[in-house]
């Protein structure tokens, strides 16, 4: 299966993640060449013949090597506006007698009954016409999400014609259904995350919380040595709990392509960022505060943006995908200017069919904790182990029903447990000792939507998730459902029939459509953030810097946000507004009056200082890119030198772009 090709008629942040594009309906999901066709007649000519619309051909935006041509495609802009002057549509239906063909049979009577009935059937075709009127008052129309619909080459019909209304009511637009309950989201604060707050596992719990000492006064009982050791230590972990970065940027680092991912290592004297163009940058972060750019490496023939990267144990070699099967290794040692070396996973032992021949997209990549093998969860539904000292495919696995969107090792020490989220809102377990039945070891359950990223605390037992469902979940390998018990109650049925249909790169998230899943594993849920045109990641805070003490994730709508365990909101890091106009002449394409967005894909924190790292998209059309340093910071004025605030381009140089 190859890697899919950016969609035609999207804006070029909205196709970033173009083969994500997960879907629930009761119909069939796939539509063929012809029925797509058939829809893509909607936008036909007018009844007077004037002309109102064109579907492009689906190689228009793109040059004959399959490259993003520079002109940015405004269609979707263009159709919305024209909606909302009153264009309209003529959508035709067409519908043949449902009982026409009669069943197969040899027989010349049984033949000449179904020619006679194939033919009344053709004498009564009907067609309905439904017109589509966008601002008139009182006016029967579609949504913009039923057009998509139509042009995704799905069954509109449960939307449009209620099998329910009276037969001349044929201007139904929806099914009506019950409201939702008011009260179905989780409680805040959650019960469970207290518990997991004042077990210790989590980092240390002052009791006299909200009476807590102040930061200041904490660092004079530190000085002064007060207290015994086990009083001293305790008041050490507080410290750290207490010293959430603010927004107030301590540096801006500017791209003209947006961020995929960015993180520091385990020792924090190094952060990496990869962008969209293919490039990693590597920067020298032993001094956190005066950072050094020392190496870019590129992925050589990347199809459409990088999409991961992951560091071995020993912090000697960065591990970074494409859509592409084939992962790039490049040494970090900035004496080593070596060119990067590629293994193929595709090209594998282990193939299962046909739909493992040739390539496939790696949306996620990790190292095993003893750096002898890596796990890749793929666009062909699979998780790939793979051998890297004897350079072959351990396992190749379909575990799942849709994408593969994150893999990762559940201890840092063990190459044994891992787990895989999916598009199919489903997280499993996996033991490699035992991968070779293909069938998982037990289950996670209770998104709703697909999940866009996990993440280990390395611990052998918590994980955490970002799903499109807009929420994030916190797990314990205990509470994971048994494979017997996970294929008796098929729970992933619950997801592939619904009513609604959410398409996260183009849409806004409905809260109306948001339901507990009846067969919840997790411990706790996490709100308030957004999860939308990308896989938008997720993570625990470093036990040195925070004792361990919060999840935090990046947001769609430009903050970064940090949560205590019991899902109550702990700090929120605002990198919209100290990103917006900072960057003069900057190419982030025609923004035609639109206001500045901001999206944050990843968040890195650093392991020993209250730092940390957003990496983000950028501009009126999500063009750019940013990497944002935040600081912890009592006060907002500047008191060290470098001064806060800097904007700098890739290679920290200042006020050159």
């Amino acid at each position: 299966m190859s890697a899919p090709n950016p969609e035609p008629g999207d804006h070029e942040s909205e196709a970033y993640e173009s083969s994500h594009e997960h879907l629930s309906s009761s119909g069939d999901e796939e539509a063929t060449v012809g029925e797509t066709e058939d829809l893509l007649g909607l936008f036909s000519e007018h009844d007077d013949g004037e002309y109102v619309d064109e579907v492009d051909e689906v190689d228009d935006d793109y040059d004959e090597d399959g490259n993003e041509e520079e002109e940015e495609n405004e269609d979707d802009d263009e159709f919305m506006d024209a909606i909302g002057h009153g264009m309209e549509l003529e959508v035709v239906f067409e519908e043949l007698a449902s009982d026409f063909a009669g069943p197969a049979n040899d027989q010349p009577e049984a033949e000449a009954e179904a020619g006679d009935e194939a033919d009344a059937a053709e004498q009564s075709l009907q067609s309905r016409v439904l017109r589509v009127v966008g601002g008139r008052a009182g006016a029967t129309y579609l949504t913009y999400r039923q057009i998509l619909t139509l042009l995704r080459g799905q069954d509109p019909s449960h939307f449009i014609f209620d099998d329910d209304a009276d037969e001349g009511d044929l201007w139904s637009t929806r099914r009506r259904r019950q409201p939702p309950d008011p009260n179905r989201f989780p409680k805040v604060p959650s019960e469970e995350g207290r518990k997991l707050m004042e077990s210790g596992v989590f980092g240390a719990f002052d009791a006299r919380e909200p009476d807590r000492k102040r930061l200041a006064r904490r660092i004079l009982d530190r000085e002064l040595g007060l207290g015994n050791g086990v009083d001293r230590s305790m008041n050490q972990h507080l410290m750290a709990q207490q010293m959430i970065p603010s927004t107030k940027p301590e540096m801006i680092i500017h791209y003209d392509d947006p961020v995929c991912c960015g993180q520091f290592s385990d020792d924090g004297n190094f952060f990496y960022a990869c962008v969209k163009d293919y490039r990693v940058r590597m920067y020298d972060t032993s001094n956190p505060y005066n950072w050094r750019h020392y190496k870019t490496v590129t992925y050589p023939f990347g199809q459409w943006t990088l999409t991961d990267a992951d560091l071995s144990p020993d912090n000697k070699w960065l591990a970074y995908t494409s859509l592409q099967s084939s992962v790039c290794f490049a040494p970090t040692d900035p004496n080593d200017k070596g060119d990067p070396y590629s293994l193929d996973l595709g090209d594998t032992r282990h193939q299962a069919g046909w739909r493992f021949q040739g390539s496939f997209s790696i949306f996620s990549v990790r190292f095993s904790g003893d750096g002898r093998s890596l796990v890749a969860g793929t666009g062909a539904d699979s998780i790939v182990v793979y051998d890297i000292e004897r350079r072959q495919s351990i396992h190749h696995v379909v575990g799942h029903h849709d994408d593969v969107n994150a893999v990762c090792f559940a201890d840092k020490l063990s190459p044994h447990i891992l787990y895989s989220g999916s598009d199919d809102c489903t997280i499993k377990v996996w033991d490699t000792r035992s991968m070779g039945d293909n069938r998982e070891a037990g289950a996670f359950v209770g998104h709703i939507e697909g999940l866009t990223y996990i993440d280990s605390k390395g611990d052998g037992r918590y994980i955490l998730s970002n799903g499109k469902d807009q929420s994030m979940k916190l797990w314990d390998l205990r509470m994971a459902m048994s494979t017997a018990r996970y294929e008796e109650l098929d729970p992933s049925r619950v997801t592939r029939v619904r009513e609604h249909m959410y398409d996260y790169r183009w849409e806004e998230y409905r809260d109306n459509n948001w339901f507990k899943h009846p067969h919840d594993n997790s411990l706790v849920t996490f709100r308030g953030h957004k999860i939308q045109r990308t896989l938008i990641r997720c993570h625990f805070s470093p036990p040195g810097s925070t004792n361990s003490r919060y999840v935090y994730s990046g947001s769609a709508d430009g903050f970064v946000y940090v949560w205590n365990l019991d899902a109550t909101l702990a700090g929120k890091i605002d990198v919209k507004s100290v990103t917006k106009g900072v960057r003069p002449g900057a190419r982030l394409g025609h923004h035609d009056g639109r206001d500045w967005m901001t999206l944050v894909r990843d968040v890195g924190w650093h392991p020993n200082a209250p730092l940390l790292v957003a990496s983000a998209w950028n501009g009126p059309n999500l063009n750019g890119g940013t990497a944002s340093v935040h600081s912890f910071n009592e006060s907002e004025e500047d008191e060290a030198e470098p001064r806060m605030g800097i904007s700098v381009n890739e290679q920290l140089v200042a006020n050159v772009f």
